[in-house]
């Protein structure tokens, strides 16, 4: 075993940072200034990130990007409606009368692997690439995270191997994102979102291995019953979809319990 962490360690950083910040969100309504709330959601702010990364690796590690996407896109649909019950959003798109977060970050994501997949086709002309992907982040723009949760995932990829660069990235398109956020939404969590500068040491520590696997069946011609290969558990493979939608639906049990019927974003 490698030093540092491991794929799944540093996703479940991520779902525990998640967690945090959600469940924030539930109990302080609002962008509360009071420190201790702005404490968690700074780290609830390694998030985003990490998943990004993420996703760039799982495209870099499917053996077919088009069941990887549709998967992404089955649970961007199963979680809008855990996503908008939980911050009180209303399920139909855009009749709250906003065009930011009208649903959740899964459904970027899911374009942003389809962003990927065409940028990386051969069959596909390369004089279509960059105004499809631009195309692609358009339509991930009404999600949590907007576009950029479409090209960061996109730009770890591209930039795949070279730490630095990937660093710039995360840094660039989280300040984008900040200053849209600082300027249309709530300056508060707009300077907030910059503290997504936090993953970067946790992504440095990233040693190349999955984590979370289980022992495959002998392969035959193996002495002694040695191993030949190794796959991943279903609870790696599957856990973060599952949990996503799941803990959604909790956080808005809690709001509702805390707070009845009210926006936890839009107030």
């Amino acid at each position: 075993m490698k030093k540092g962490l491991n794929a799944s360690q540093i996703k479940l950083i991520a779902i525990i940072a998640m967690t945090i910040d959600h469940v924030t969100w539930a109990i302080f309504p609002g962008t509360d200034p009071t420190w201790y709330v702005v404490a968690l959601h700074i780290i609830g702010r390694l998030t985003a990130p990490l998943m990004w990364f993420f996703i760039a690796e799982g495209c870099h590690y499917t053996r077919n990007i088009r069941k990887y996407a549709g998967r992404l896109f089955l649970f961007a649909i199963i979680s809008h409606f855990a996503y908008n019950f939980a911050f009180g959003i209303p399920f139909v798109p855009f009749s709250n009368g906003s065009i930011f977060n009208q649903t959740s970050v899964l459904w970027s994501l899911a374009w942003a692997v389809v962003a990927i997949a065409v940028a990386r086709s051969e069959k596909y002309p390369g004089f279509l690439k960059i105004p499809t992907v631009t195309l692609l982040s358009a339509v991930g723009f009404p999600s949590d995270w907007s576009s950029i949760a479409v090209m960061c995932p996109f730009c770890l990829y591209m930039h795949r191997g070279n730490k630095k660069k990937q660093a710039f990235d995360i840094v660039f398109w989280t300040f984008i994102y900040a200053v849209v956020y600082f300027i249309f939404l709530d300056k508060l969590y707009g300077v907030l979102q910059m503290f997504t500068f936090l993953t970067l040491p946790i992504i440095a520590l990233y040693n190349g291995e999955r984590g979370g696997r289980k022992p495959a069946k002998p392969a035959e011609g193996t002495e002694g019953g040695q191993l030949a290969v190794t796959k991943p558990s279903p609870l790696a493979k599957w856990g973060f979809y599952i949990y996503y939608p799941a803990h959604l639906v909790v956080i808005g049990i809690i709001r509702i319990v805390l707070h009845g019927n009210v926006a936890l974003i839009f107030r």
